[in-house]
């Protein structure tokens, strides 16, 4: 059947075409021209966000990020907890000046004994410990986390600290056993021995999945299921909801006042009296902190505000900021798209709003949607252009560049796909024997209509035959030179070369395929670079400016090949360094006379292959356009005086009007 279709007036509200592979890979052509990594462009893409097809900015992880900040400042400011745990704090500071008393008697003994290996070590052990003490951090989680990890002196300091700890533990529980049960305050003496043996469930399911058994999930649902009205589906589904329930209880617990806390106490009373009870609350929290440690349980809020919130609005306010900790802790640790999958985006949706998690579900997208177009591909756990991506970035760079130029100097070069070694011309000739029988219908009719008059039928003689004039494709052979020294990023010349140099090879593999086209990068030394290299190539991190390597190198590539040679030089800088007669590179600047002739004689060896040194220069100063006559003198070649924004004009036009003039060269004569 034929496909139907159905069209609709415009009313502002239609979306055009959605994000695709070929818009995205365009968004990092330039990326990847002036890094040539894969990775690092689209972790660049992921940061900046990027315009779709419909030019709809997309948020980048920048500004998403800088969004969750204000969100979950925002609540920081409309709220009020009291303070966070001012007597805890004060029982702490206490416990650390009686911890610093026990260390100064200590050392005071050991002074009085006489003994001073002993004096010794209480001295140096008393410096390490008030060493410890200074840098305890201010905030309450991080002072906690250092004592726990504290050599107590006192043996009372410690043991208050431990009593400490183990309140501490016992509010958690008892709060995160509230969340779980609902309504406490109507529960029933079974209601509680139901609980107990939920959390005795609960505990005996981690003790099997630790021991790598089957933890008998679907059992356990089937008996407490309504104590989890987000229905999990999986043991580790349940797990994160309960540690994520107890991490929001410890940082509300952590920022709450001592009076607010006091307002639980009553309703935690009454289970606190059951020892069962309490065991199998400190039993799971051991097990959730085991499971789960990157919760953040030493996490707390500064609220700031004037509006004091109730415990639900507390608990809401705490599972939102832990939320908003655990997508900033995930965004700022992903390097690749895929990881942004992991994401919860309705969360995001509810927390930062539609464009942040459409931004967010477009960018998770990215890695995917090149692969499955073919332009990347994964190896071994790393982004990697395919042939298709590499043949992608040279025609994005030809079309960028061919787009600048103006209609009437240069268009592209069709080539005759039918028949071997010739080139159409789009003029016409009389047919003579051996030539292509390449027969221009329209003109050949017109001409037997002229010499028999009108009518039919139409008699065609051979004298009526007229054919396609055509011209030999004059083969040739080019070796681009691409400064890759220091001074082209620093210019910032290094991306327009190189930019020029995907041009020209994607220019010569598709309009001209029975060229050559050789690369060679120089720095300090010059190599022989492939196709496949050239997205990927960057500068080198050494100084120095080799053009008598590169000229070698050239000349060797190009004895091997047959037509009329060139070389295309794209430079910024005058030649500082060569290779010497041990084989190894020599760097100076300003350059040595000895280098400016090693290199000129290697010009004049080109000079004698027929081979033709036509100069590009970026930011040409004295000294280099000194040289580069010089040169130009010796080889006859041409040196064009260009900048960053017209290199590609120059490079370009000069290519395809250079093939023209071969072309009409080689012209035959019939």
């Amino acid at each position: 059947m034929a496909a139907r279709f159905t069209y609709s007036r415009w009313d502002g509200t239609q979306k055009g075409f959605e994000l695709d592979a070929e818009s995205v890979f365009d968004s990092i052509t330039d990326d990847l021209l002036y890094h040539g990594d894969v990775n690092s462009a689209l972790r660049r893409m992921m940061q900046d966000g990027f315009k779709d097809r419909n030019g709809e900015q997309l948020q980048g992880l920048r500004e998403i990020l800088e969004k969750l900040r204000r969100e979950r400042q925002e609540r920081l400011d409309n709220s009020d907890l009291g303070g966070v745990y001012s007597e805890i704090a004060e029982a702490l500071d206490d416990i650390i000046d009686e911890e610093r008393h026990a260390i100064e008697n200590a050392q005071r003994d050991a002074q009085a004994s006489g003994d001073e290996r002993r004096a010794d070590n209480a001295r140096q052990a008393a410096e390490d410990r008030n060493f410890q003490l200074d840098m305890m951090p201010d905030d309450l989680a991080g002072k906690v986390r250092e004592l726990q990890q504290y050599d107590f002196e006192s043996a009372e300091a410690r043991q208050r600290f431990e009593d400490l700890m183990d309140k501490l533990r016992q509010q958690l529980m008892q709060q995160t056993v509230d969340q779980m049960s609902g309504a406490m305050q109507n529960m029933t003496p079974e209601d509680i021995a139901r609980m107990k043996d939920m959390l005795a469930g609960l505990n005996e399911m981690m003790a099997k999945h630790a021991a790598g058994e089957d933890p008998g999930f679907e059992q356990f649902m089937e008996n407490f299921g309504d104590f989890f009205p987000e229905n999990p589906q999986t043991f580790e589904e349940l797990m994160e909801i309960i540690g994520k329930r107890m991490a929001a209880m410890q940082a509300m617990m952590n920022s709450m006042t001592p009076e607010q806390r006091a307002q639980m106490q009553q309703l935690s009373d009454q289970l606190m009296e059951d020892m069962d009870l309490r065991w199998q609350m400190d039993q799971l929290g051991e097990n959730l902190r085991s499971m789960f440690p990157q919760m953040g349980w030493n996490q707390s809020y500064d609220f700031e505000g004037q509006d004091p919130m109730g415990f639900g609005q507390a608990m809401e306010a705490m599972k939102d900021l832990g939320d908003l900790d655990q997508m900033e802790r995930m965004l700022r640790s992903a390097t690749n798209p895929a990881q942004l999958a992991e994401v919860d985006m309705d969360r995001v949706r509810d927390l930062m709003g539609d464009d942040a998690a459409r931004s967010l579900e477009r960018l998770a997208e990215l890695a995917k949607m090149l692969e499955d177009a073919g332009l990347i591909q994964n190896k071994e756990g790393r982004l990697e252009l395919t042939p298709k991506g590499m043949r992608k970035i040279g025609s994005n760079a030809l079309r960028e560049l061919f787009s600048k130029l103006a209609k009437d100097k240069t268009g592209q070069h069709q080539m005759d796909k039918h028949g071997q070694g010739h080139e159409r011309t789009y003029e016409t000739k009389q047919y003579e024997y051996g030539d292509p029988f390449n027969l221009d219908l329209q003109r050949t009719i017109r001409n037997a209509l002229r010499r028999g008059g009108g009518g039919t039928p139409v008699h065609l003689s051979p004298d009526d035959f007229e054919i396609e004039r055509t011209e030999h494709i004059t083969k040739s052979a080019t070796v681009l030179l691409l400064d890759l020294s220091m001074s082209m990023p620093m210019r910032d010349n290094f991306l327009p070369a190189k930019k020029v140099a995907m041009a020209l090879h994607s220019l010569i593999t598709s309009q001209f395929p029975r060229d050559y086209m050789g690369i060679v990068g120089f720095g300090e030394v010059a190599r022989v670079l492939t196709a496949e290299q050239l997205p990927e190539v960057s500068w080198d991190f050494a100084y120095g400016t080799n053009m008598q390597h590169a000229f070698m190198l050239s000349r060797q590539l190009l004895s091997r090949q047959t037509g009329t040679k060139q070389i295309i030089m794209i430079t910024d800088g005058e030649p500082t360094a060569h290779i010497t007669a041990s084989g190894q590179p020599y760097f100076n600047y300003p350059p040595t006379q000895e280098t400016v002739e090693a290199t000129l004689r290697e010009v004049v060896r080109c000079t004698k292959d027929n081979i033709r040194i036509n100069t590009f220069m970026l930011d040409a100063d004295r000294s280099l356009k000194s040289f580069i006559e010089k040169l130009t003198s010796i080889n006859r070649g041409r040196a064009f005086f260009t900048t960053p924004e017209t290199l590609g004009d120059y490079v370009l036009v000069d290519f395809i009007e250079n093939k023209k003039r071969m072309a009409r060269g080689g012209r035959r004569a019939g």
